[in-house]
């Protein structure tokens, strides 16, 4: 794994908007669980930067959120902390790893299986540590899935068609080991 710079930069970009982009959702209620705002940068920094800074920017950008902001409350940061640090592992591991041939196929099934990861970690330390005895399959289904699903639509449209317009501007790695 290269650390650099650009990385580097990249990642402290995507925490700072895993701290601001929920602000504008948060002004109406149930907004952030709707939409996931916080999602969306920790899901591109694995992608664009790779697994060790999707980790970081999973763990620090709610975190930082919750210092600076109050949001998300403490009581569902540990949870969210397990979960968003999946999100940039997964997808960072995946995209680097998963090679198909076709750029599309690797980018969305990255995404999806990110997804499903960190949603299922969500899940089971809901169930067996952070919330023991009062999650359920119902609540974890409603909360994970239902809810969610506009910004599940979201993170599905917005994330590859976003990933492909910064390989096309050289922003990611993609392009630099194609001209290599």
């Amino acid at each position: 794994m290269v650390f650099s710079t650009r990385k580097l930069v990249f990642a402290g970009l995507c925490v700072a908007l895993g701290v601001v982009l929920p602000l504008a959702f948060h002004a109406v209620p149930n907004a952030g669980r709707v939409f996931l705002p916080m999602h969306i940068p920790v899901l591109l920094c694995g992608m664009i930067c790779g697994w060790p800074y999707g980790l970081a920017c999973g763990l620090l950008a709610p975190a930082l959120s919750t210092l600076l902001t109050g949001m998300p409350p403490a009581a569902m940061l540990p949870a969210m902390l397990c979960e968003l640090s999946v999100y940039g592992l997964i997808a960072g591991l995946l995209i680097t790893y998963l090679r198909t041939g076709r750029r599309w196929l690797d980018l969305y099934t990255s995404l999806v299986l990110a997804m499903l990861s960190g949603r299922l970690i969500m899940g089971l330390v809901n169930a067996f540590i952070f919330s023991a005895g009062t999650y359920s399959v119902e609540i974890f289904v409603s909360a994970a899935f239902v809810t969610a699903l506009p910004g599940i639509a979201i993170q599905l449209v917005l994330l590859p068609a976003l990933v492909r317009l910064l390989d096309k501007l050289g922003v990611t790695m993609e392009n630099k080991a194609k001209a290599a």
